[in-house]
């Protein structure tokens, strides 16, 4: 995918430009644009006067730490982007995913700032949901952001924060504030498939469903992947240009008058005119079989992610969302069978595309007149995936100059189904959500007391299987838990039919599923073709990071220390930028990497105590926080345990049933009070009776409280 722009031409009225691209040297100048790139109708408020565009980026799997201590990280392959962030803001190594860490429910906590529990996804990037009958049914995460559960009548939404209620959309806070956002592959900001969201957009009898019928892969790339959420009754989404309603029926306050535009094929004249839109490197993007438009998640490379964001940037959408794919699978028409391991050549060249693309980037944005002064950049990862494989040929190759081979690459596959029947005789009908972090659906949905769910999760937690890796037996099962924890790490959602009888919480090398009921068969055996885990609870998984830059942040370089989740980057980014969203965030604002004038003026008054409350905030209330670190073992050994009239369970259980009434409402004060202090209110009366319930003493009281669940 080489790119060798010569000269374009674009031959318009009065006001055009006429505009030369050099890409091969490294200038860059914008293609026509309808105004300058400042004079929007975008009014940012950000304390410092100065940021004027938004740039957010997430990859999926793109790693600051090694994986292999000879081999270089991904992002030490990429330093256009690492020294970027490091040399103009800040990069948090100690950014940490909610619970499930998978791709849907990551991207979905950054974008809202709320966990799973209250976004309505906490497992993904697909979940399974209790029918009537008491069987399942599973759906994908991975919808347009209004879209149901599914086709069935009055079918709650995917996307939900209360029953019956849509969660609060991203876009909106900005859109009011006479913003376009651009989003690129964004989880659910999008449309995501043609089955279900081109009719909930553009009605079943549109033309959009019957090029579905017609042509379906063209339909795809047309319509799917790529959007617009546009400011009120701006001329981007008008409908000349085929923009429709931007329908949020829940949204606090009211949301109509907006428009929005759905898919490459309505977005690219607005950021192109004359088109095709060409990726970094000139080529025109498609898909693998040659239709223009939108080529798949999969094909969001770092060349077409940022072209759509830096044709969007220089076509009046000065907020740009966008997702980039893993660098560690082969993607397109890549030959190499399975996936990567650290250091091999095919993943060392895809990162080296990568980095070139950011430089591309960047010196484009410099020429644009977008860079650290006037824009907020982020960059994020959605979790940060365990590599499950052997050792590498030779032992001290770097992958850089010495490419790294693997005789041994893929995740351990368990049947759950044969271990189950194989080694507790456990016959229970169930379906799971297959994942290294499986959620269980037993069929009937039995209560979480009853005793065939508690025969079951015994059995399931006692399984045992020979690592292929390593020659060892052992326990399968890293932590167990039921509804009662799943609460506490927030993923209950208002929606019951999608809580699972359990989750379980495997070794990371392991993927499990339900198969045949037997293991005549191998029931656990390396499967090459994913190497990757994510969704367990693991500190390599659940550890990623985050570069911030841009007005307001301060430049410290990488910094290990700050203690932050997903939930905090949104409420960070309102901050900056002098928005407010119409909802209270799960999170809060990573005030150490502020500047002072960056600093709300109630937290510029008393910086030092709002910090310290915030860090508690995330230790007593983050799921994988320390106090929801022991809590999930505590859960572990009420759901492993088989004593008399189930006694150990039942005191367990109502323990942590009660710490997790103590933890709500101890958070709940302090998330009060650094909302109020960060986005405006009566802060004083908030810091009163926070101070007078002393949240420090009774965050203390908690810790002993599970403490003396673990003896």
């Amino acid at each position: 995918m080489k790119r060798s722009w010569g000269v374009l031409f674009a031959g318009v009225m009065l006001a055009a430009l006429l505009l030369t691209l050099f890409i091969g040297n490294g200038k860059f100048a914008n293609a026509a644009t309808t105004r300058s790139l400042d004079d929007t109708a975008c009014k940012l408020n950000s304390p410092t006067g100065t940021a004027k565009h938004v740039i957010s980026i997430q990859f999926d799997n793109v790693h600051f730490t090694r994986d292999n201590p000879n081999v270089p990280s991904d992002l030490e392959q990429m330093p256009n982007l690492l020294n970027f962030i490091k040399n103009n803001g800040t990069l948090l190594s100690n950014y940490h995913t909610g619970l499930i860490a998978h791709t849907a429910g990551d991207i979905l906590t950054s974008l809202t700032g709320l966990y799973g529990a209250h976004n309505g996804v906490p497992i993904s990037n697909s979940y399974r949901y209790f029918n009537a009958n008491g069987t399942s049914s599973s759906t994908p995460a991975f919808t347009y952001w209004t879209a149901p559960v599914s086709s069935a009548a009055n079918a709650p939404y995917n996307m939900i924060t209360a029953p019956n209620t849509n969660t609060p959309a991203p876009w909106v806070s900005y859109t009011r504030a006479g913003c376009n956002v651009g989003a690129v592959s964004t989880a659910n900001t999008v449309l995501e498939n043609i089955s279900t969201d081109i009719p909930t957009v553009f009605g079943a009898n549109s033309p959009e469903a019957a090029e579905v019928k017609a042509n379906p892969g063209q339909a795809y790339s047309d319509f799917v992947g790529i959007g617009i959420h546009c400011a009120q009754n701006d001329a981007v989404c008008s409908s000349a240009n085929n923009g429709k309603a931007d329908v949020l029926p829940n949204e606090p306050g009211g949301y109509t008058g907006f428009n929005g535009l759905f898919g490459h094929k309505n977005v690219a004249p607005q950021i192109n005119p004359g088109g095709p839109l060409l990726d970094l490197n000139g080529q025109v993007i498609q898909d693998t079989k040659q239709h223009i438009g939108f080529p798949g998640f999969d094909g969001m490379s770092a060349a077409v992610s940022l072209s759509y964001v830096a044709a969007m940037q220089e076509h009046n959408v000065p907020v740009t969302y966008a997702y980039i794919s893993d660098a560690h699978d082969p993607h397109g028409n890549d030959p190499h069978n399975g996936a990567y391991g650290p250091g091999e050549d095919g993943y060392v060249k895809t990162l080296k595309s990568y980095d070139d693309a950011f430089g591309k980037f960047f010196a484009r944005l410099q020429q644009d007149g977008i860079n650290s002064s006037n824009t907020l950049f982020s960059f994020s990862a959605d979790e940060n995936d365990h590599f499950a494989g052997g050792q590498p040929t030779p032992a001290n190759c770097d992958g850089v100059t010495v490419p790294c081979t693997y005789q041994q690459v893929g995740e351990v596959n368990g049947n759950l189904t044969g271990l189950l029947a194989t080694q507790k005789n456990i016959t229970t009908p169930f379906s799971v959500h297959a994942d290294s972090a499986p959620n269980f659906y037993l069929q009937g949905n039995p209560g979480r007391q009853d005793p065939t769910t508690r025969t079951f999760e015994r059995a399931a937690g006692d399984l045992t299987a020979t690592n292929p890796y390593t020659g060892q037996n052992e326990k399968i099962t890293n932590y167990l838990a039921d509804p009662v924890e799943m609460n506490f790490l927030h993923m209950v959602t208002a929606d019951p039919a999608r809580t699972p009888t359990f989750t379980m919480f495997a070794k990371p090398d392991y993927f499990l599923y339900a198969g045949a009921p037997n293991c005549n068969q191998a029931c656990v055996q390396i499967e090459n073709a994913y190497a990757w885990n994510h969704g367990d609870l693991s500190p390599d998984i659940n550890t990623t990071w985050l570069g911030l830059v841009g007005p307001g942040v301060r430049q410290l370089g990488v910094d290990h220390n700050v203690w932050a989740d997903q939930t905090d980057l949104r409420p960070t980014m309102m901050s900056l930028l002098g928005l407010k969203d119409d909802y209270t965030h799960d999170g809060r604002a990573m005030f150490e990497v502020f500047t002072d004038n960056a600093l709300p003026q109630q937290v510029r008054h008393n910086k030092a105590f709002y910090v310290q409350l915030g860090q508690l905030y995330k230790q007593i209330n983050a799921p994988v926080g320390a106090l929801g670190m022991q809590t999930v073992a505590v859960s572990t050994t009420a759901l492993e345990s088989d004593s008399a009239n189930d006694q150990t369970y039942n005191t367990l259980e109502d323990g942590l049933t009660t710490l997790t009434g103590l933890r709500d409402t101890v958070a709940g004060q302090i998330q009060n009070t650094l909302e109020t202090a960060t986005f405006g209110g009566n802060t004083h009366m908030h810091v009163a009776a926070t101070r007078q319930a002393d949240p420090f003493k009774q965050s203390q009281q908690l810790f002993k409280k599970v403490q003396q669940l673990s003896k």
